[in-house]
């Protein structure tokens, strides 16, 4: 599936992310370019920003989701049972 360009908002930056897994694929697609070795230092700095931005994005999308799991088990957290 083609992923949409990221265009810069007026500030500059790029937008948030739609989703956890657009955020997901932009950090894998930030961190091939970057251990490429190709990108000059100034995109390298603006490749990590980015980055850094996008895996704040996901750390908070994953606390979420653990709150309402929370929420859906009665206040506690159980361990994920896997079907055998």
């Amino acid at each position: 599936m083609p992923k949409a360009p990221s265009v810069p908002t007026p500030t500059g930056e790029a937008p948030a992310p739609q989703s956890y897994e657009s955020a997901l694929g932009e950090i894998e697609e930030l961190v091939s370019q970057m251990e490429s070795g190709q990108l000059p230092l100034e995109k390298l700095l603006t490749s990590y920003k980015r980055g850094a931005l996008l895996l704040k994005f996901c750390r908070e999308q994953l606390s979420a989701v653990e709150d309402q799991i929370k929420l859906l088990e009665d206040g506690e957290l159980k361990p994920w049972k896997v079907a055998p």
